[in-house]
């Protein structure tokens, strides 16, 4: 029977012995509980992640044509000046 959604912010996670004891263990040694011993090692690894994704990495001739068409940019197109000219809101 499927299990009603929550907003508790819980998570489970399904282990094997063997693993949840390792977890456990360390946890003990790094005088923690299971839980914060296993979001102090994950949420750093999940910013890395993110920050990595989240970049965009150009070459030189693209980071020089990206500041040129700062710049310099291109004149708007004919069908775009119309459509600001009459009003129109994209929504």
């Amino acid at each position: 029977m499927p299990r009603a959604h929550s907003e508790s912010g819980r998570v489970e996670l399904r282990l094997s012995p063997e693993d949840k004891a390792l977890l456990t263990r360390a946890a003990a040694l790094e005088r923690l509980d299971l839980t914060g011993y296993i979001l102090r090692n994950i949420l750093p690894l999940a910013e890395a992640v993110i920050a990595r994704e989240e970049q965009l990495a150009l070459s030189e001739r693209d980071s020089l044509r990206v500041l040129d068409l700062l710049e310099n940019p291109p004149a708007a197109p004919t069908r775009l000046v119309r459509a600001a000219k009459a009003g129109f809101m994209l929504k």
